[in-house]
């Protein structure tokens, strides 16, 4: 079982750099949660810190997940396309609350027609759909119907 509780300023807190190394880390990667935080520090060899510890630290920084949410929203919408849907779940899949996830989505700037038409461009690139049949897809990933239609159509359809 793990236990929470505050280690002392000046105590092991700072005396192997814990909290340089997490804020490093958070700089360099978006996580959403706290075990890869505790395997990155025993990759570092400060294994001597207990979980306890660790997890205590990781919650002074201060960190706001809703904004490392909205940060990794955004590097999500620059390598693929989702629908406003698909990308809160896929935020929740990388261990976001529901709320930090769907105040990364909402806050993204993402334009959902927009995503529907890159969607269907995707699939159209690599299969062959009717009509019909593309918008049906479209709609399972979470668009809705008069974005699947939008997609569908701004591709020729």
């Amino acid at each position: 079982m793990i236990e929470y509780y505050q280690v002392p300023i000046g105590y092991s807190f700072f005396s192997c750099g814990v909290v340089i190394s997490i804020l490093v880390y958070f700089s360099m990667l978006l996580f959403s949660f706290i075990v890869p935080i505790y395997q990155y520090l025993m990759l570092k060899n400060c294994k001597h810190y207990v979980e306890a510890e660790t997890i205590c630290n990781v919650g002074c920084c201060e960190i706001d997940w809703s904004e490392r949410a909205l940060k990794l929203a955004k590097v999500y919408l620059k390598f693929s396309a989702f629908s406003y849907l698909g990308l809160v779940q896929q935020l929740e899949y990388e261990r976001f609350t529901k709320k930090q996830a769907e105040y990364a989505v909402k806050h993204c700037g993402a334009n959902w027609y927009e995503q529907a038409v890159r969607t269907a461009r995707t699939y159209l690139d690599f299969s062959a759909f009717s009509r019909e049949d593309l918008i049906e897809q479209l709609e399972y990933e979470g668009f809705t119907h008069e974005q699947a239609v939008y997609g569908v159509e701004a591709n020729g359809y």
